[in-house]
């Protein structure tokens, strides 16, 4: 088969190595990649976000399975163009990409079907909004309802805090994304990611995650894209995945269908657990990102079976062949990040390191330049590696990191540690 992924980060890099390894693909192409990309798949420069670009493109190269890394394209609508050119496509629809697009419509579906998440509010002005956290109490939650790049989320440990939150969103700090704000109740707990395919009919859950968002060791400074993670979560037993499967997934994908707009895709649910039991923070419409790189180490070559029956909508046929093992991927980013970073600076040491089905450096942010690689982006590399225990494989990636000659960067030095300890 001829395989189109599109994106261009560590999720893509990690998904093209994953589908590369499986015997069905004969071609690969990403669009529009990066510089790691490159090694194992061919790259192409196109505007991933515009439908009728991505159907030329599939019909130039004879594509016949495409597999959607990032939300904004699904948003845009990019999966329904291709289905509407007779095309097989891994990625849920435009009007099902609001469960991530619009978290007030996740609240609603929710609401809907009784699927238990955090008490709400939904403004669509700063003065009401403001209100709402003076009765309410800190902390408290404030997102942007729109797609924010993963940074329109600010947990408010005081109602100053909350207001100036409130204000920088209508005041166009996340552009169109804060145009409308929800703010939720603060839940206690321990965060985990519960990821699952859905094929309009069927869900089929394939793995459990957990990642590292504030910048700093010992979960401090300011939150950013991801900094790490690890799979499986142990504070998602399976009792607990269990109970997120039938009182949030199965109910919420009935309410879609119900309402005519079945999923289809993999559908991310990242959810709050205390006392064992589970509820909803948000739902992602894609795979997550550091989380999706620890799942393809874990899953290898059978992550394209699985996505193949989620678009063909045989995912009742199918069945998740795990290893005992474990997963942990360390992000390396540029000085400055998540704040003001500069670009440009060389990464040595690359060629040297180990590349197999338990070692492997995803590329976020690079691109190939007089000969190496340099580093475009905030997140830059994704050093991943599996162990039998994630002990073994933290000390497995940290020395892969250490081996890496890039004074520009830095990286959190304790991914997983709430596992571990």
């Amino acid at each position: 088969m001829n395989i189109l992924i599109l994106g261009s980060g560590g999720r893509e890099h990690s998904l093209a190595w994953a589908v590369k390894q499986n015997p069905k693909c004969d071609k690969l192409i990403v669009a529009p990649g990066n510089a790691g990309i490159a090694q194992i798949a061919e790259c192409a420069s196109i505007d991933i976000n515009d439908g009728g670009t991505v159907v030329e493109m599939v019909e130039r190269n004879n594509v016949d399975f495409v597999i959607v890394g990032p939300e904004a394209p699904l948003a845009a609508g990019v999966a329904d163009r291709l289905r509407e050119a007779g095309v097989l496509v891994f990625g849920p629809s435009q009007a099902a990409a609001a469960l991530e697009a619009s978290k007030a419509f996740t609240k609603e579906i929710c609401d809907a079907c009784g699927a238990p998440t955090a008490a709400y509010g939904h403004f669509t002005d700063a003065e009401a909004a403001k209100a709402y956290v003076q009765a309410q109490g800190a902390p408290i939650v404030v997102k942007a309802d729109g797609l924010a790049a993963g940074k329109g989320v600010i947990i408010a440990e005081t109602l100053a805090e909350a207001e100036a939150a409130i204000d920088d969103m209508f005041g166009g700090e996340f552009g169109a994304a804060g145009a409308e704000v929800v703010i939720e109740e603060f839940m206690r707990g321990e965060e985990a990611s519960f990821f699952v395919l859905c094929d309009g009919t069927d869900v089929l859950p394939i793995g459990t995650a957990q990642d590292h968002k504030r910048v700093g060791d010992g979960d401090t400074g300011p939150n950013t894209g991801g900094m790490g993670a690890y799979s499986p979560a142990p504070v998602l037993t399976d009792a607990v995945a269990q109970r997120a499967l039938e009182e949030i997934v199965k109910p919420c994908m009935a309410e879609m269908a119900a309402r005519g707009t079945p999923y289809h895709g993999v559908l991310y649910a990242g959810l709050m657990i205390e006392d064992g039991a589970p509820r909803l923070v948000e739902y992602n419409v894609r795979f997550g990102d550091p989380e999706c790189q620890v799942l393809m180490m874990r899953l290898g070559a059978q992550a394209f079976d699985l996505m193949h029956a989620a678009a063909e909508a045989r995912l009742g046929e199918m069945r998740v062949n795990w290893a005992e093992d474990h997963a942990i991927t360390v992000v390396l980013a540029a000085a400055g990040y998540p704040g003001a970073y500069e670009k440009g600076s060389v990464i040595n040491g690359l060629d040297a390191l180990p590349a197999d089905s338990r070692n492997m450096v995803f590329h976020a942010g690079t691109a190939a330049r007089d000969g190496g690689i340099v580093a475009t982006g905030g997140r830059v590399l994704n050093v991943t590696a599996r162990g039998d225990t994630l002990a073994e494989a933290q000390a497995r990636a940290y020395a892969m990191v250490d081996a890496i000659d890039w004074p520009e960067g830095f990286c959190r030095r304790d991914i997983g540690w709430r596992a571990l300890d």
